[in-house]
C-alpha cells in the first residue's frame, strides 16, 4: 500500500496535500484498493462550504458505494472533473487523482490529521 510522505491523512482513508491556505483532497491508496474497481464518482459544486466531517462525494465501486468526508472545513475551489469520465484514475493514482481543492477555513483542524508514518501505522491496523 502506498503512502506519500508530506500529506495528511483522516482516519476515513482521504489525504490532504496543503498549499498556502488551500488544499487538494482524496481517497489514500488503501481506500481504493479496499474500495475495488470504481466505477462512478459524485462530485460538490463549486463555492460548496463544506465543515468538517461533511460527506462531499460519494464514489461507487463493483463492490460498493462510499461516502467520502471533508477532513478539514473549505469553501470548494475546484473539482476534478476528469474523475466524471474516468472515476478508475483514482484506482490507477489516487493520490495524483486529487477529488477537490478548496480554500481551507482553519488550518489548526490539520493538527487533527495523521501525519504518513501515522497513517502508515494505522493502516496495517486495519489491514
Amino acid at each position: 500500500m502506498k503512502v506519500v510522505k508530506g500529506l495528511y491523512y483522516s482516519e476515513d482513508h482521504e489525504w490532504v496535500k496543503v498549499e498556502g491556505d488551500e488544499a487538494y483532497i482524496g481517497i489514500s491508496d488503501f481506500a481504493q484498493h479496499q474500495l475495488g474497481d470504481i466505477v462512478y464518482i459524485e462530485l460538490p459544486e463549486i463555492d460548496d462550504e463544506l465543515e468538517k466531517e461533511d460527506d462531499f462525494s460519494a464514489v461507487e465501486s463493483v463492490k460498493a458505494a462510499s461516502d467520502v468526508y471533508m477532513p478539514v472545513s473549505g469553501k470548494v475551489l475546484e473539482v476534478n472533473e476528469d474523475l466524471l469520465d474516468s472515476p478508475e484514475l483514482l484506482n490507477s493514482d489516487p493520490f495524483e487523482s486529487w477529488i477537490v481543492k478548496i480554500e481551507l477555513t482553519d488550518k489548526s483542524q490539520l493538527d487533527d490529521l495523521m501525519s504518513s508514518e501515522e497513517y502508515e501505522e494505522f493502516t496495517s491496523e486495519e489491514a
